[in-house]
């Protein structure tokens, strides 16, 4: 049993390294990614979990001999380094709290809280009380054309509306998985979500994913009132591949190419909150390996970069920078090691020299890709920083409006 506990040590140490220190080469991407996403949103729950299986090894002898003491000394090591993981997750209030402090909000008023009981039990995201959802409404003839409502229960004004873009590297993904902590949270205080499928590569190229969100943004038009939304009224937000086509979204509105066959509505968004998303196509390619960008040019882009390279501009949010974006709130972990956070720092700069609205930039310290896909500390704490700066976007346009009912907060 010592040398089971000297594994098991060495087995938690390499986990909180990956996890401080995130692996970037090529073999161990993937599998870097993951283990160093769980670990981080989870630092907790693995800390609790490995300090079982250390009591559980002890008790059957694991602490004698020169092994089973390396294994106790290497294990602390681990959950020194985990320890420090939840302390760079705590900063996350620290971020929020100056984001929010460039709005212009009553200093005294206090954002609704996310429910501790999601962050303690994830699995209880989807159960938000106060929330209805309404699943799999067709906007379009694909199969892959549907979006769920999440809206709140009790009946009020029109409520302002918000579109959930998942992500997936453009080939993968569903709104199943995604969205779902921040779509509650926001329909729990008044606003109305939208999670949105689309059209996946390789059956299509781009831009049929962007055409399809546009078909999306046509039905909230039509059908908005139906589920008690404003249909004047509608911010994007979305996640990796989704955080480019959310900004895409809003900083090409109403551009007939993109709008085949209805080209006469409005596509026009309010405001933007993209999470850990592309924005340079190009410059994303050339710091990655070349089997990536050789899968993106066959299945995403359907053209090769050096016989098309406007496409790649064309399909860059950065490309379409202009004085006339709505309002962005840019989210970006600092250990993404899927997309760099220097694309993130380049967006939002180029943004705020040309935009005439405001722009709010959020590196969350030690954070990984995809970090808010359940609701950890540092999600709920992003999401509701989220809520607060789309209750300023909303009062901007609407100074008598007030943030409503707080349907269902915990």
């Amino acid at each position: 049993m010592p040398y089971v506990l000297l594994a098991s040590g060495v087995l938690a140490l390499l986990t909180t390294v990956n996890a401080l220190w995130p692996r970037k080469g090529l073999l161990l991407l993937i599998p870097g990614f993951f283990t160093a996403w769980l670990t981080i949103e989870l630092a907790p729950w693995v800390l609790v979990a490995e300090a079982a299986v250390t009591a559980l090894i002890a008790w059957f002898g694991g602490l004698t001999g020169a092994a089973g003491l390396a294994g106790l000394l290497v294990t602390a090591l681990g959950w020194a380094g985990l320890v420090v993981v939840m302390a760079r997750a705590r900063r996350t209030t620290v971020t929020v709290q100056r984001w929010s402090a460039e709005l212009e909000l009553d200093p005294g008023e206090r954002a609704p809280s996310f429910p501790r009981s999601h962050v303690v039990l994830p699995f209880l995201m989807t159960r938000r009380s106060g929330v209805t959802r309404t699943r799999d409404i067709a906007y379009g003839d694909g199969p892959r054309m549907r979006l769920d409502v999440y809206r709140p229960a009790e009946p009020g004004e029109r409520r302002p509306g918000i579109m959930q873009v998942h992500g997936g590297a453009w080939m993968i993904g569903s709104k199943r998985e995604q969205g779902i902590p921040l779509l509650g949270h926001l329909a729990a205080n008044g606003w109305v979500g939208v999670n949105v499928d689309y059209r996946l590569s390789p059956r299509v190229k781009f831009p049929d994913h962007l055409i399809d969100l546009k078909r999306a943004i046509r039905w909230y038009r039509e059908h908005a009132e139906e589920h008690g939304a404003d249909p004047e009224f509608l911010c994007v937000t979305g996640g990796s591949a989704g955080g480019h086509l959310a900004a895409l979204l809003a900083l090409t509105p109403n551009v007939p190419e993109y709008q085949p066959g209805f080209a006469d509505v409005d596509t026009t968004v309010r405001a933007a909150v993209p999470f850990y998303g592309v924005y340079d196509l190009g410059a994303l390619l050339d710091g990655g390996s070349k089997v990536f960008a050789s899968a993106i040019e066959r299945h995403v882009m359907g053209v090769r970069r050096a016989d098309g390279s406007e496409a790649y501009d064309k399909a860059s949010p950065a490309h379409w920078v202009n004085a006339g974006a709505p309002p962005f709130l840019v989210v970006h972990g600092s250990l993404d090691t899927l997309v760099p956070v220097e694309q993130a720092r380049s967006f939002a700069a180029r943004l705020r020299n040309v935009s005439a609205a405001p722009v709010l930039y959020a590196e969350m310290k030690g954070a990984q890709h995809a970090f808010d896909i359940f609701p950890s500390y540092r999600t709920a704490r992003v999401i509701e920083g989220v809520e607060r700066f789309l209750t300023w976007v909303r009062r901007a346009e609407h100074p008598a409006t007030g943030r409503g009912p707080a349907a269902g907060s915990q």
